[in-house]
């Protein structure tokens, strides 16, 4: 009992930095590097996002929203089909990797045998996919739009590709939300009768859906900045029409704002500044709607 009294005082000893912290001159340069260097990344993106706001802020007006695009007249050039295009093919992106996304995590996280040769390949090649460059996604999408016959520039490739890409990070975000709900939970569930699939669907995804809606929307606020898989499929850069299904042409916010960036007149980088703050407030919002949902779940749970 001695003995044991005599090491308690050291094992619940707090762990402070004068105990436990590195004071020698190697360890403060390297963290105050690091901190220069995060420094020094918010600054260059402040600057931008500063100068980008300056440049454009006279173009943020109703035209923006209302006109299409033009070649000729930059004044009046509108991104009204690349807001449309983008809310068409993000919506496709939704629809396409949601549910699938969730259903391979819930069989991953709920289901397979941590034995499963399956289940530990499928999980190798996520973890993989989750780091591969945005252009692979739409190369393997064209290949597969064109083997069953949809052609390359239309509503469902740009969707297809932008669902394979975002996929890998769904599966990612969900398996994370479903691990953190307490196992007593499933336990109780059991106990009481039911099954392992109604579990699922009264229990566990419920109480996952903060941790699924973050990750889902964070991960559609990535889709809906990428412009490489877009313009690989054949993505318009000059549309003066609103798509109206799934197999119609598309431009988007990225693909517009980098042919009008590409352009030598001061007017069209005008009109590309302005378009890209609201691509910026845009992705702001998805954000903003993802910590809501998170903040707003947890408070019921």
């Amino acid at each position: 009992m001695a003995a044991v009294t005599a090491e308690t005082p050291s094992a619940t000893r707090p762990l402070t930095a004068a105990v436990h912290g590195d004071r020698s001159m190697t360890s403060l340069a390297f963290l105050v590097v690091l901190w220069l260097c995060l420094a020094f990344g918010i600054l260059v993106l402040a600057v931008l996002i500063v100068n980008t706001f300056l440049e454009g802020r006279e173009r943020i007006d109703t035209t923006l929203f209302t006109n299409y695009t033009s070649q000729i007249t930059p004044e009046t050039a509108g991104a009204r089909a690349a807001i449309l295009g983008s809310a068409w093919v993000i919506g496709t992106t939704a629809l396409l990797a949601i549910p699938i996304g969730v259903a391979a995590a819930a069989y991953l996280e709920e289901f397979a045998s941590r034995k499963s040769r399956f289940a530990h390949f499928v999980e190798l090649n996520v973890q993989n996919l989750a780091a591969v460059p945005a252009i692979i996604y739409g190369m393997l999408a064209a290949a597969a739009v064109v083997a069953i016959g949809i052609p390359r520039n239309t509503v469902i490739a740009g969707g297809i590709a932008l669902a394979l890409l975002i996929l890998p990070v769904v599966i990612v975000a969900t398996r994370e939300a479903l691990r953190a709900v307490p196992q007593e939970i499933r336990q109780a569930s059991l106990a009481l009768g039911a099954t392992p699939m109604q579990t699922l669907q009264r229990q566990t995804l419920p109480a996952a859906v903060p941790g699924i809606a973050t990750g889902t929307i964070l991960a559609l606020s990535r889709a809906i900045g990428e412009a490489a898989p877009l313009l690989l499929l054949g993505g318009l850069v000059f549309v003066k029409f609103d798509p109206n299904g799934l197999l119609s042409g598309f431009t988007t916010m990225p693909i517009q704002i980098f042919d009008w960036a590409s352009r030598s007149q001061a007017a069209f980088q005008q009109v590309a500044a302005a378009a890209s703050i609201l691509l910026l407030f845009l992705v702001i919002g998805l954000n903003g709607v993802a910590i809501v949902i998170r903040n707003r779940y947890t408070t019921l749970r």
